[in-house]
């Protein structure tokens, strides 16, 4: 059995409502679980996603068209899948999560997502965080484990091992707090 998470509206960062849906890899018959827009797991999720932001460096207005080394791309039609070389690092990684193209593929497969905008894009980024085990960790506020759990997932986040410039926990955590979280132990 696997959580799929079906975001509705135009992204999970504006009001949406959350639906865990419950499924099995065959048609289950369950019915979703919601998450009422105003509620301490949905505002949780949402602050953890922009601490994502934050920790990657594309945090800001053009989050989700912002390229490996800060450039943009102008359409949400696909990933860029655009390799750039920095600092002695080649990376396709691209939009407000910084998916790797090969990442982003297997996750638009797995999710049937139609396009790389912004809805698409939080949904893979909260399939990724699921992956990993920090799903429930997030929703509790249980935000220094969730970073734990999906540290090999985005390479700023400290205990990374990536080479590219880890953010400190306490910078993560204050972050997390301003942008509307609850951390809880």
């Amino acid at each position: 059995m696997r959580w799929q998470v079906a975001l509705a509206g135009c992204a999970l960062l504006t009001p949406a409502l959350i639906l865990l849906y419950h499924t099995s890899y065959a048609a289950s018959k369950r019915p979703p679980v919601a998450i009422p827009p105003a509620s301490k797991g949905t505002r949780n999720l949402k602050a953890f996603l922009l601490t994502i932001q934050y920790a990657e460096g594309t945090y800001g207005a053009n989050a989700y068209r912002t390229l490996y080394g800060g450039g943009l791309f102008y359409s949400y039609a696909t990933h860029p899948a655009t390799a750039i070389r920095r600092n002695g690092i080649t990376s396709t990684a691209a939009g407000a999560y910084q998916f790797l193209y090969s990442t982003w593929t297997a996750l638009q497969q797995a999710l049937r997502l139609p396009d790389f905008s912004p809805a698409s894009q939080d949904r893979a980024a909260v399939e990724l965080i699921r992956r990993k085990g920090a799903l429930e960790d997030v929703l509790a506020g249980r935000i220094a484990a969730a970073i734990y759990k999906c540290r090999k997932v985005w390479a700023s986040f400290p205990g990374a091992g990536y080479g590219q410039g880890e953010r400190q926990l306490s910078s993560l955590l204050n972050a997390y707090q301003r942008f509307g979280g609850t951390i809880t132990n």
